[in-house]
């Protein structure tokens, strides 16, 4: 798999330059992901501009890389300009995946789930040191 890859303290960004996500390329992004996981990044924003198909295999390490983005309270974003391969994404019920035209907006999807998830926890300790709802 060809790609080179960009670090940030809240995201690790990934461009394929691959044609087609088939053959190794799966298997070897899986493997990057892992590797990115223990690093500590949950937030994965892959860049798939040149890739024209994704084959069954590419489809199970989404899902993969997908849940595993969201049991650590990450995201995974892929972006791509290609209807057809926005609609093969589609329908293969790759459910809850965020699929984004252009990297800019992947990054700030990253920080608007970064902001969710601070907010989240700020309402987890107000509930978790007894805060009152306003009933009586």
């Amino acid at each position: 798999m060809t790609y080179t890859i960009q670090k940030n303290e809240q995201y690790a960004l990934i461009r394929l330059t691959e044609s087609a996500f088939e053959g190794d390329v799966p298997t070897d992004f899986e493997t990057l992901s892992r590797t990115l996981f223990r690093e500590g990044y949950s937030n994965i924003i892959v860049d798939i501009a040149p890739v024209q198909s994704v084959d069954m295999a590419g489809i199970t390490t989404f899902r993969k890389i997908n849940r595993q983005c969201t049991n650590e309270e990450g995201l995974l974003v892929v972006v791509t300009k290609n209807d057809d391969l926005i609609e093969f994404l589609d329908k293969s019920s790759l459910s809850d995946l965020t699929i984004l035209p252009t990297v800019e907006e992947a990054i700030d999807a990253v920080f608007m789930n970064e902001l969710e998830n601070d907010f989240r926890s700020e309402d987890d300790d107000e509930y978790d040191a007894g805060g009152s709802v306003g009933r009586e």
